[in-house]
């Protein structure tokens, strides 16, 4: 009969209009205990301070081990925020409560599932940091690392070197909604450790209410500053106080706690314009009201919590009051651009608690647990991909994570692909239209969290629990070493008669784990056998250096005195060489070895280390298994005389391939008496006989393989069955001509009377025509635009139905670059009255930045209210390397999600400025009102996170931390300038 009433529910509400999508339909069941399995494992990834020897996987290591220290405290431990390495304790506190509460409501299913040890122990990971970060009652440390320098590194945990501030909120500087936050992880912690470690237990009680009495007290976030822009608490402290309050009810029974939680729920948000607690929005690392209100439904059992709890959820999965969060064509429950999939996946959670509760409304049960299915099936594939890392069909393989990607040079382009497979990461998720790109860059859709996961696990222990499902047995993250993590890159400078002049590079490019190599040498082996047998010896042999990074180098020093064996020490310990960045991962030293004056018996060939070097010049080095190197004096890589393996070799090393003229590319080898068992791009096997073909000694790799690779370098490595593996490097291009279209920049005025349709001309140049996008928005044929030969034509009809200002359309064809049709949407019909004044400053005046924050505020100054719609605001500087760029609202008083951004290159760059920023509003800011004003606060990056140079910036207003009038930020009413002046 349930299920009857829910299909009746259904029907009705579509009927009514609730649905404007279908959502997807039930998916076959996935093992929901191999994705519980792994969503656990992420933390162990995420882990900072000294690892303990049950870690799971080969890859991560000690790190931030001198956390606390600019403090006096000991600070290690805890995890990571995210892809970065900054310990950010609001989204920390708030996923350990998040994982405390899944274990609190699907305990029998974590411990059926062989999960809830290792979820106990990353709850513990956390719990005891929080605690060490708590060394008084009134103080309570909530950050260590400094965002900006943090995010402008790109490398592994292990080799961090800038420094990392700690910061704390105190009496004088209070945190309540971080403080209220710890209090509630802390209280959770104790209510799940009760029974196995009540010793634990006591003590996170004693924090917890000494943070709760902190965070009461304070009642302010003044103190919480370090964080403003990464987790800025928005939804204020109440919610905090809320959820604190019913863990410590929870964990202590104490009556006072649940008082206080209950008396703060006037405080939580509401509804604009109304005295409805807010339903719209999630649960989440700043906002906590909703996970408060599902609680005190349970313990008190009152109508306000079960009323708050279930619009809730009926905005999320069939629509409330007529409307209903945004649903992707393919059924994600789709709230915001960044991080999706932890929106609809907490909520998720917190509808599977809820249905499981008594209390819950008969006919709304199967309704939430088929919509907390659906969204977890989503992100486990139900779209024919999987959105979380190591699982499933397609997985997520390029997540924006530092360490899992293992660049050793501080660059997301090296190495082309990750080297490190993160378990069980839930990434940031889709757009709005289900569209979504795998790549390092893309931190809105594809960076990963400890919040992402947090109230994923939940549901998934949930699911668990009702479907089942098979872990994988003695699971493990062990992987196997891809590529030399230590060598040497030699060549020759310069060689005579008696000398040789090495130029060599020491490499550290360690990722299993990243490790500093401060000890670090190599020896260059040489033979002087034609000098001994003139009556020389190793004293009359000199070494000078020419180029040193670092290392103290040896005169030749004896290896095998009988066959006149010596070698080259050239030492860099003491010298910092770590996969941190281009001058980090590798020293150079240039050294030569000379015989005497005036002879000239000297002879290269028969010296061990000038196997691989002969015939490279010119500044040219090459990777060289003939000159070891030693970690604290420790053989980690290559051979020594003696014990050689002879290595294969391939020439060339490098090549070049064009996908406008694709030839095959032959490969002559060298044997050298091994075998080749295969060619590997990546993990990637290539398929002999289909990709390349061997005859003998030359080796054909097929054009129409190549012809599959993208655009830029690849590296392909020929594995041989000893010795070390060759590589040809592949560098990939595509000179096909691209298709063209004239005009380029069209206007089109939305007054009825001049109204037309644009034409547009085609070039093809061989391509095939095959659409129009606006964004991600594919234009329909025959209702949007028609096409007549070479010849599209926009109608007026769709432009009509455009917002005012610049309309971007690509045109796609087939192959090439595709070409874009900038539209400027004006209506000469619309009288704008109305005066505006832009008041300015820049939240960070860093002379270099990788963020530029303005805050505007606009007033209106006329006698007449204004739409906000028809407001733009312009922010001009010098973008300082071409990159694409991401902007956020951070808060306005209009409403965060009513601010849009977006970035112009202008035609003919001004000295101070080649971009501007325009910032818009939607219409559902509403009006500016006569006399009034709003704050917009925003800030914007490069996706690759390298910094600005703002000081000289045409917009900059760097001279405080208060609003003045500033005319170098323009104003505009419908497109006409009302304030400023534009460069």
């Amino acid at each position: 009969m349930r299920k009857i009433i829910s299909l009746l529910l259904a029907v009705c509400l579509l009927t009514a209009g609730f649905y404007t999508q279908t959502p997807v339909k039930a998916a076959t069941n996935y093992n929901y205990g191999e994705a519980l399995q792994k969503a656990i494992m992420f933390y162990e990834f995420q882990r900072s301070g000294e690892l303990p020897d049950d870690i799971r996987n080969n890859w991560r290591g000690d790190s931030g081990l001198s956390d606390g220290s600019d403090v006096g405290l000991d600070l290690t431990g805890g995890w990571y925020d995210a892809g970065d390495h900054v310990k950010f304790n609001l989204p920390m506190a708030y996923t350990a409560t998040m994982l405390a509460w899944s274990i609190y409501e699907a305990e029998d299913a974590l411990r059926d599932s062989g999960q809830l040890e290792y979820l106990l122990k990353e709850i513990k990971w956390a719990t005891d940091y929080l605690i060490k970060c708590h060394p008084s009652a009134n103080v309570f440390y909530y950050q260590v690392g400094d965002g900006n320098a943090d995010h402008s590194w790109w490398g592994p945990a292990e080799v961090m070197q800038m420094e990392r501030p700690s910061f704390k909120v105190d009496l004088s500087k209070p945190g309540s909604a971080v403080t209220g936050e710890a209090a509630a992880a802390l209280a959770a912690a104790a209510v799940i450790f009760e029974d196995i470690d009540p010793a634990y237990a006591a003590t996170c009680i004693k924090h917890a209410k000494e943070l709760f009495a902190f965070a009461d007290t304070a009642k302010s976030d003044s103190g919480y500053t370090a964080a403003n822009g990464f987790y800025s608490s928005h939804s204020g402290f109440y919610d905090e106080l809320s959820w604190a309050g019913v863990w410590l009810y929870l964990a202590t029974g104490e009556t006072p706690y649940l008082t206080k939680a209950e008396s703060y729920v006037s405080n939580w948000g509401t509804e604009p314009q109304s005295s409805t607690i807010a339903y719209k929005w999630a649960q989440s690392w700043d906002d906590k009201h909703n996970g408060a209100a599902l609680l005190l439904a349970k313990i008190t059992g009152k109508e306000v919590y079960k009323t708050a709890t279930e619009m809730h959820l009926d905005y999320w999965s069939v629509g409330y009051n007529g409307s209903r969060v945004s649903y992707t064509p393919k059924g994600l429950a789709w709230l915001d651009s960044w991080g999706a999939l932890r929106y609809a996946t907490t909520t998720a959670f917190l509808a599977s608690v809820y249905a499981d509760w008594s209390g819950c409304t008969p006919s709304k049960v199967d309704t939430y647990k088929t919509f907390a299915k659906q969204q977890v099936d989503y992100a486990l594939g139900s779209t024919g991909r999987s959105f979380v890392v190591g699982f499933g069909t397609n997985p997520s393989e390029r997540p924006h994570h530092r360490t899992a990607h293992g660049s050793w040079a501080d660059s997301q382009t090296t190495p082309n692909n990750h080297r490190h497979t993160i378990y069980g990461a839930l990434v940031g998720g889709p757009g709005k239209d289900d569209s979504y790109t795998d790549d390092i860059g893309n931190y809105i859709n594809n960076e990963i969290a400890c919040d992402y996961n947090a109230g994923f696990v939940g549901a998934l222990a949930k699911l668990y629990g009702e479907y089942g499902g098979n872990p994988i047995e003695n699971f493990k993250a062990i992987e196997e070493v891809t590529d030399d993590e230590f060598f040497v890159e030699a060549g020759i400078n310069a060689s005579g008669n008696n000398f040789i002049e090495v130029k060599a590079l020491i490499n550290n490019r360690t990722g299993w784990p990243a490790r500093m190599g401060d000890k670090l040498s190599f020896k260059y082996f040489v033979d002087i056998t034609e000098g001994v047998n003139l009556g020389y010896s190793a004293a009359d042999f000199t070494v000078k250096t020419n180029y040193n990074a670092g290392a103290t180098v040896s005169n030749l020093l004896p290896w095998d005195v009988e066959n006149n064996i010596y070698y080259v020490d050239v030492d860099f310990t003491g010298t910092k060489i770590y996969p941190g960045g281009q001058s980090a991962y590798r020293k150079e030293v240039q050294f030569r070895i000379a015989g005497p004056m005036n002879t000239n018996f000297w002879d290269n060939s028969n010296d061990f280390s000038y196997t691989d070097i002969k015939g490279v010049s010119s500044g040219k080095t090459v990777k060289t298994v003939y000159i070891p190197v030693y970690d604290a004096g420790v053989k980690v890589f290559g051979d020594e005389p003696g014990n050689a393996q002879s290595s294969s070799s391939i020439t060339p090393v490098t090549a070049a391939f064009d996908k406008y003229d694709p030839k095959d590319i032959t490969v002559t080898v060298n044997y050298n008496g091994n075998t080749l068992n295969s060619i590997k791009n990546g993990t990637t096997t290539l398929v002999k006989g289909t990709d390349y073909t061997v005859t003998g000694d030359a080796i054909k790799l097929a054009a129409s393989y190549l012809s599959t690779l993208t655009t830029g370098t690849t590296k392909l490595v020929f594995d041989f069955s000893a010795g070390m593996d060759p590589a040809l490097t592949i560098s990939v291009t595509d000179t096909t001509p691209s298709a063209s279209i004239t005009p380029t920049s069209a206007q089109f005025d939305k007054h009825p009377d001049n109204q037309a349709d644009i034409a547009v001309d085609l070039t093809l140049n061989a391509h095939t025509f095959n659409g129009i996008r606006n964004g991600s928005t594919l234009l329909t044929e025959g209702t949007d635009y028609v096409v007549t030969d070479d010849t599209v034509t926009l109608l007026s009809s769709y432009l009509a139905g455009k917002t005012l200002g610049k309309l971007e359309l690509t045109f796609d064809f087939s192959a090439g670059i595709d070409p874009v049709l900038t539209v400027t949407i004006i209506d000469s019909s619309i009288v704008v009255s109305g005066d505006i004044k832009v008041q300015m400053f820049n939240g960070s005046t860093s002379a270099s930045t990788n963020g530029i924050t303005p805050r505007f505020k606009l007033y209106n100054t006329g006698t007449t209210d204004i739409n906000l719609s028809d407001v733009t605001l312009r922010y001009y500087y010098t973008i300082d390397g071409e990159k694409a760029q991401t902007m956020w609202c951070d808060w306005s008083t209009a409403g965060t999600d009513n601010v849009t951004g977006k970035f112009v290159k202008l035609p003919v760059a001004a000295s101070e400025a080649d971009y501007y920023l325009e910032i818009g509003f939607t219409s559902a800011a509403g009006v500016l009102t006569a006399g009034s004003s709003i704050e917009v606060q925003v800030r914007f990056s490069k996706n690759d996170w390298t910094n600005y140079t703002q000081t000289g910036d045409y917009s900059y207003q760097g001279t405080g931390s208060s609003y003045v009038d500033w005319d170098k930020v323009t104003g505009y009413l419908a497109g006409n300038l009302q304030w400023g002046i534009e460069p």
